[in-house]
């Protein structure tokens, strides 16, 4: 697969990244890169980009570079730790590395930086390799659910 029929593959399937409004513009060797500005209503009560939305845009770019070895593979989240270390505001961009890879688990880091290149959030993420879901509905046999985290 192409970077980028991967990228676009990737950003179209997440549909909580694509209402915030993350690009992602990296999606290759273990590596990835989100670019996000918030929107007024992803701000906090002191004018600057939400933890949650912060935590989202780490975790969604950790679990990019995660998936960029393994495109074919889908991830879910099994540990996060978040650090902020900076307000964060404006454009923002997250790149994350793949540290670790098993069979099973990604072993990931992020960073978000503004636009004078601060760091401004920091995360490490575990998250496991699961089969992507099969097709739902009512000409499939396939009973929807949520991949395990066992």
């Amino acid at each position: 697969m192409s970077e980028d029929l991967a990228l676009r593959a990737f950003a179209g399937r997440i549909p909580f990244a694509r209402h915030l409004g993350f690009e992602l513009t990296k999606f290759e060797g273990g590596q990835s890169e989100m670019r996000y500005t918030a929107k007024p209503e992803h701000l906090n009560t002191f004018d600057v980009t939400h933890g949650g939305a912060c935590m989202t845009l780490l975790d969604v770019t950790m679990a990019a570079a995660a998936r960029s070895r393994l495109p074919e593979m889908g991830v879910v989240t099994i540990e996060m730790k978040t650090s902020f270390m900076h307000p964060s505001v404006g454009p923002l961009v997250a790149k994350g590395r793949l540290m670790h890879q098993t069979a099973t688990l990604a072993f990931t880091e992020a960073t978000i930086f503004d636009e004078q290149g601060r760091a401004c959030a920091h995360s490490t993420g575990t998250f496991k390799y699961v089969r992507k879901r099969l097709p739902v509905g009512p000409a499939s046999a396939n009973e929807q659910r949520p991949p395990s985290t066992d």
